[in-house]
């Protein structure tokens, strides 16, 4: 769960160092209860009605993890700082979920297939976004969906990557394709927003 505003000023962030403090963003630590539950309401259409797998790509803290895991689902976190997926593993002990260090463009999870891979601020950063698409789309079993949280951020220097763009590299590796606005509802990030947050929801062919 990538923090867009460490992008803006540095453009290697320690994310080890910024652990500790990363879940006070709203829509991070999901500690207001309305805005957790606005995320788990989300999560909830976004994610099968049954009890499945999910690899959650760049997870951070563990929680969207949580709220999935919570939710029935079996939970396969991948983030490629140690001292988040510490703090992951402790937000969800005891929960059927297991977090791994490693690459989100590469998880290092072997020949494990998954019903969904679930990705939140985390593919506008990578180099080759659609190379990572194409990988995470072989993760998927027969009728997996890609769940890609992602937005455009700044006025004066604009980051991310607009729904469009990420629409058009989605669109041959699914059978379904549907891009659900998110910049219209405050719970789910705390505040007001006005720059273009999404999410594009990929059901495999």
């Amino acid at each position: 769960m990538t923090d867009h505003r460490e992008f803006e000023a540095d453009a290697d962030p320690d994310w080890n160092a910024s652990a500790a403090t990363f879940d006070e963003e709203p829509d991070h630590g999901l500690r207001d209860p309305r805005v957790r539950a606005a995320w788990a309401e989300r999560l909830r259409t976004w994610l099968p009605g049954r009890a499945c797998d999910v690899l959650d790509l760049g997870c951070g803290t563990g929680s969207l993890s949580l709220l999935a895991a919570e939710q029935g689902h079996r939970v396969t976190g991948v983030d490629s700082a140690p001292a988040m997926v510490d703090l992951a593993r402790a937000k969800l002990a005891g929960r059927d979920a297991v977090f791994l260090v490693g690459d989100a463009a590469a998880p290092p999870v072997g020949e494990q297939r998954f019903d969904v891979v679930l990705v939140r601020h985390v593919l506008w950063t990578l180099p080759d976004p659609g190379r990572a698409l194409r990988h995470w789309r072989q993760l998927l079993r027969p009728e997996g969906r890609l769940v890609l949280v992602e937005g455009v951020w700044g006025a004066v220097s604009p980051v991310g990557i607009p729904a469009d763009r990420l629409t058009a590299l989605v669109e041959p590796l699914a059978g379904q394709v549907r891009v659900e606005r998110l910049s219209g509802d405050p719970l789910l990030w705390g505040r007001a927003v006005e720059d273009e947050r999404y999410v594009v929801v990929a059901t495999a062919a």
